[in-house]
């Protein structure tokens, strides 16, 4: 008989308050008694990392484990790792130090967060205050990103995707997109500069939880440029809870079919 758990993956930080945002959101997940939940990471917080969580929810009897890879884009170099340690893609397509995890239990693997129409409310909720007059602003939301063929494309697409829902809620006159990882924002920045003067910039990251780059490296990649920031990432808030919940129930079905 299959007995389901749950095993959330996210990055990590040494920041405890970046890890308590994503814990407090996990622990909000609502499921079933008997399926148990495990917030693990990546990397930097000890005594959860990825099999820890593993270990925890076999010796629970759990024996098909829903990964939900807690990342912003399925562009993210570090999907495609945890994909290969747990066993999903027999290859990574670049190469890496993280080594297959010892596993009894079946993987059902979820999707990153990428376009998601939930995320897009998210975006919107969370800079709503910035606007003044949509007809005459531009939404450029900004995610890490990567330089890497064919990440770098996976990237784009969410980006764009997201930015067009987010420009369709809040009747913006534009919408754009632009990435750290390569340095395009202050190309975006001087091209609408050019192209719509007069018309304000509403900058949204794209990140799950607020720190080094949304409060440091965002602001010193728009210096001498005109912008309105308030630097809110994903968390808090509830619709990431339900977004784990829906991704959660997809996979659970898709198994019993």
């Amino acid at each position: 008989m299959r007995r389901y758990g749950v095993l959330v993956i996210s990055h990590g930080s040494r920041d405890e308050g970046w890890v308590q945002l994503v814990e407090e959101a996990v622990a909000a997940v609502k499921l079933p008694a008997d399926i148990p939940i495990f917030s693990s990471y990546l990397e930097l917080v000890a005594g959860k990392l990825i099999q820890d969580g593993i270990d925890s929810l076999e010796a629970q009897g759990v024996t098909d484990i829903v990964v939900i890879p807690l990342f912003v884009s399925s562009g993210s170099t570090h999907v495609d790792e945890i994909s290969y340690a747990l066993g999903v893609i027999e290859q990574p397509r670049l190469e890496t130090d993280l080594e297959r995890f010892e596993i009894q239990a079946r993987i059902h693997m979820a999707s990153p967060i990428d376009d998601d129409p939930v995320i897009a409310d998210i975006l919107y909720d969370k800079m709503k205050d910035l606007s003044v007059d949509p007809s005459r602003e531009i939404v450029l939301l900004i995610g890490h990103g990567s330089k890497e063929p064919g990440f770098h494309e996976q990237w784009l697409e969410g980006l764009e995707q997201l930015a067009l829902r987010v420009q369709k809620l809040g009747g913006f006159a534009e919408a754009d997109v632009a990435m750290l990882l390569p340095d395009q924002v202050p190309s975006k920045l001087s091209w609408w500069t050019e192209q719509k003067p007069g018309y304000a910039v509403l900058v949204a990251p794209l990140f799950l939880s607020e720190g080094y780059f949304t409060r440091k490296v965002i602001p010193s990649r728009m210096e001498g440029f005109e912008y309105r920031y308030h630097g809110r990432a994903l968390l808090p808030s509830p619709l990431i809870s339900q977004w784990i919940e829906k991704q959660i129930a997809s996979r659970i079905t898709t198994v019993n079919r």
